[in-house]
């Protein structure tokens, strides 16, 4: 009779293994996605900084907004900077140039992308860091939409990955002009 459970208990535990990643495969950042309304914030994440780096770049893979009114991200907050500011990053005459920008506008039944290294060059920036922000650690931010209000979202500082590590300066807030 016990060799007829051990299988039992063997294949029940490979299935749990297999269900769990399946489920991590549908939706590897579920548990780091934020909702209010419409909203839906998908993956906000951080670089780490050096010690002594004044700055740091918040990045947010998609800001999908599933209503029928337009929305706009208009500003953020953290208590780890004395401020935040709406920044995209473009190419002019092959400089790249950072600027503040008034906000970034989320049409309606739209997404749009504030990923690290996307084409649209949408950040935020933690200007004049009280500290470092180091590899693991997670912190709040609050988003300012025009229409949904606040959004507090928990930033994950992650590590670069090798395709976007030439992105080090912009991340740091080198080479801005405002």
């Amino acid at each position: 009779m016990t060799l007829l459970l051990q299988p039992s208990r063997n294949l029940f535990a490979g299935f749990a293994v297999v269900v769990v990643a399946i489920l991590c495969c549908l939706n590897p950042a579920g548990a780091h996605d934020f909702k209010k309304g419409d909203l839906t914030i998908d993956h906000p994440t951080a670089t780490p900084t050096a010690p002594g780096q004044p700055h740091g770049a918040v990045f947010i893979e998609k800001l999908k907004n599933s209503g029928s009114r337009d929305d706009q991200l208009v500003a953020a907050r953290s208590g780890l900077s004395k401020s935040m500011e709406v920044h995209r990053m473009s190419m002019d005459k092959g400089v790249m140039t950072m600027r503040e920008i008034p906000g970034i506008s989320i049409p309606a039944r739209s997404e749009v992308s504030m990923a690290r290294g996307s084409k649209e060059g949408y950040h935020l920036m933690l200007m004049n860091l009280s500290r470092p922000l180091k590899e693991g650690e997670k912190f709040p931010v609050t988003l300012i939409f025009k229409n949904a209000g606040e959004i507090t979202v928990e930033i994950e500082v992650e590590k670069r990955s090798g395709s976007d590590h030439g992105r080090q300066k912009s991340d740091s807030g080198h080479g801005h002009k405002h």
